[in-house]
Formats: structure tokens, C-alpha cells, sequence
């Protein structure tokens, strides 16, 4: 049988960062929670849980997200393994926002709600979902959100296959979600994203960067992460080119990580492809342009324009 290699953190970083957290609260926390009950709140029977996700632990836990456990610990070792600040590494995610007023949002790939709930604090008026495979996830995330009295809507599912209607939302979000999945499995992701926005929709894709995975291999080996080498040999942005997305761009995110974005395009009448944002973005200028780049006429669009 294979002996289990322990991670850069498990052996040198975990035992630091343990000085840091409140061990007692999170034990607290963890007794007063009947998590077989509340999970059943969200488990929905016809999820299938696949089995990438099933079969492997993730940051050193065993049985990965699927246990109260993860749950529990998943924000108080996240802070310190997204540098330089997790809040300022998700808060990319809200900062290249393009759509203006986007009535429904849906996060894939949750967890435990952070990123859905900043959503949620920047659009109120928003139709907010949070979409995961744990139901133990969703029920941490659920806390959160009554904690800060903010009503979100979780839901259990695949992000592979949501179940959601085409064309439903203006703006489709994961954060650090396909580095935990096989690149394969992230393809299929980005095709359910495209037919989830409605035409002229964003969708905003948060993650390590690919290009430092590839030059560092010593960052691979930072955690129990068992796709993240298949990850950093990707590419975001072919995969989302391959799924039909428009004005698809990546820029990093203080060096670890890197945002990508992409618009669901529009095509008018005469074939033009509308890609209308906000004009002060560096990456898209709101024009309306053909397949030869030359400028056309705008063509509205209902998630860049206020309801």
C-alpha cells in the first residue's frame, strides 16, 4: 500500500498557522451543530456525487468536503493559504464585476459561502444562489449568512449540471473551485456556465495561477490538492474560448492567483457579436465589433443594462 506524502503545509506551515487559531470556539462551534440533521436540509436524493470528488481528500482532510469536519475547519485554514489576504484575493472576483445590476447571480463550487456572500453584501438586490456538492458546506455557509442577516438561496448540486434553466442569470462566478477538478470536469463546468447567462452575461473564474503552477513545481506540493498539477498544465482561457465565451481575458491576482473573465455574446440580426461593458474597463469598451474587429451598432443587453 502507498504511503501518504505529507504537504509543505501539513509538515511546516499547519503547525504556525495552528498557533493563530481558536481551536476551543471552532470545537464549540462543531458540538453545537447537529450536522446529519441540518445537512438534510439541503441534501437533495437526486444529486449523484461524483466520484473525483468522493474519492480523495483535500487539504489534508480525509473524505474531503463530504463531513462536518471540512465544514468546520475549511475558513480558519483557508485565511491562511490564500495570500497575502483571502479577502482581498476575493474581492478580484467583485472588482471585475462588468455586469451593471445583475438580478440573479449564481456561485458554483460555494463552499462555505465567503465569496457568495460579498455577492450578496455588493448586489442586495439581487437574486443570490450558492451552489455546492456538500451539504455539510452549505450548512456553514447558511450560518454565515444568517449571522450577517443576509438571505441567500443554497442549494445542493453539480456545477457540471445545475439544473437550472438556460439563459437564467446575468453573472455565473467560481472561486478556487477547478483547481479541485479535473480539467475535464472544469470544461463541462464552463459549457453549463455559458448556457446558464442569459446573452451578454459574465462569467468570473477565480484561481491559482496557472502559469506559476507550471514554473513553480514546488507549489503543487504546498497542500493535498490531487488535480492541481492537471490544473496548472491548462489553460483557463482556451477552455473558455472553447466554450464559446467572448472577451475572455486573464490577469493575475497578487502573483498566486488569477482572474478570468468571459462574456456569453450577443449576435444581432446582421451577425455582429455585442460584447457591451463598462467603459471604463481596460478589457472590454462596450462596442458592438464583427468578425473583422470593425466597429457596428450596440445591441442591448439585459445584464448590462439596470432593470
Amino acid at each position: 500500500m502507498a504511503v501518504r506524502q505529507y504537504t509543505i503545509w501539513e509538515r511546516f506551515l499547519a503547525p504556525i498557522a495552528r498557533l493563530f487559531i481558536d481551536e476551543e470556539e471552532l470545537h464549540q462551534y462543531a458540538k453545537s451543530v447537529d450536522w446529519e440533521r441540518e445537512s438534510q436540509r439541503f441534501a437533495r436524493g437526486d444529486v449523484i456525487t461524483p466520484e473525483y470528488y468522493s474519492s480523495q481528500n483535500f487539504h489534508g482532510i480525509e473524505g474531503g468536503y463530504l463531513n462536518s469536519a471540512a465544514a468546520v475547519s475549511y475558513d480558519a485554514i483557508t485565511q491562511y493559504v490564500t495570500p497575502p489576504n483571502e479577502n482581498w484575493v476575493r474581492q478580484a472576483v467583485i472588482d471585475a464585476i462588468q455586469v451593471i445590476q445583475p438580478r440573479r447571480i449564481i456561485d458554483l463550487g460555494c463552499g462555505t459561502g465567503s465569496t457568495t456572500l460579498m455577492l450578496k453584501e455588493t448586489f442586495p438586490e439581487a437574486e443570490v444562489v450558492g451552489l455546492d456538492l456538500s451539504p455539510y458546506m452549505l450548512v456553514r455557509a447558511s450560518h454565515k449568512a444568517e449571522n450577517m442577516g443576509l438571505d441567500i438561496s443554497w442549494r445542493h448540486g453539480n456545477a457540471e449540471q445545475t439544473g437550472f434553466p438556460e439563459n437564467s442569470f446575468d453573472l455565473v462566478t467560481a472561486t478556487l473551485l477547478f483547481h479541485e477538478t479535473p480539467p475535464a470536469i472544469s470544461q463541462i463546468i464552463l459549457h453549463e456556465s455559458f448556457r446558464l447567462l442569459v446573452p451578454g452575461g459574465q462569467a468570473l473564474i477565480l484561481d491559482g495561477n496557472q502559469k506559476n503552477l507550471r514554473n513553480l513545481e514546488w507549489l503543487n506540493d504546498l497542500f493535498e490538492e490531487p488535480y492541481i498539477r492537471d490544473y496548472g498544465g491548462g489553460s483557463v482561457d482556451a477552455w473558455m474560448g472553447a466554450a464559446k465565451f467572448g472577451a475572455v481575458h486573464t490577469e493575475d491576482v497578487w502573483w498566486v492567483h488569477q482572474l478570468t473573465s468571459g462574456v456569453k455574446p450577443i449576435s444581432s440580426e446582421d451577425g455582429k457579436i455585442q460584447t457591451q461593458v463598462l467603459n471604463n474597463s481596460p478589457i472590454f469598451r462596450g462596442d458592438t465589433v464583427d468578425d473583422n474587429g470593425s466597429d457596428g451598432v450596440t445591441v442591448p443587453s439585459p445584464a448590462y443594462t439596470q432593470a
